[in-house]
């Protein structure tokens, strides 16, 4: 579990890496259940695609999305689960004064269009970067990643 301000939180370092572990899981049993001919339960869709950075899949789960760019592992885990927290407490509808106080370290920006962020880390590739989506002073969704490019 990391806690430090200097460095980005994640749900919990053993809640990330199962959710890594588990969406593997999920591709390998995938592809072998397509031969089989029966569908995972736990995937409810699972989307392929290529952008800027090559290929890279989805697997979306109820209100919880894990990015594998590149398709080798897990490179961001997104979630508007409200019961999913980091470690100092922090959730979905948690105020923004509430992740202000619990990560002193935060930095925080309105941007172009009115759209308002948080985050914790550095937008400097092979950085993992902790991004909090604010809207009406509430955080809307939390997600983790490494930064690509």
């Amino acid at each position: 579990m990391i806690e430090t301000q200097a460095s980005p939180i994640a749900f919990s370092g053993r809640t990330m890496t199962r959710l890594a572990r588990s969406a593997l899981l999920a591709l390998a049993l995938q592809s072998i259940g397509a031969g089989l001919g029966y569908a995972l339960q736990v995937v409810l869709a699972r989307l392929l695609g290529t952008n800027d950075f090559g290929a890279y899949t989805v697997f979306r789960y109820f209100r919880l999305r894990v990015t594998f760019q590149g398709n080798a592992g897990a490179t961001a885990v997104s979630t508007t689960r409200r019961r999913q927290e980091t470690p100092a407490g922090i959730h979905v509808l948690s105020t923004e004064t509430a992740l202000r106080a619990a990560y002193p370290g935060a930095r925080c920006r309105t941007e172009f269009g009115g759209f308002r962020h948080c985050w914790i880390g550095r937008f400097q590739p092979g950085r993992r970067v902790t991004d909090f989506r604010i809207s009406t002073g509430l955080v809307r969704s939390i997600l983790v990643g490494f930064v690509i490019d």
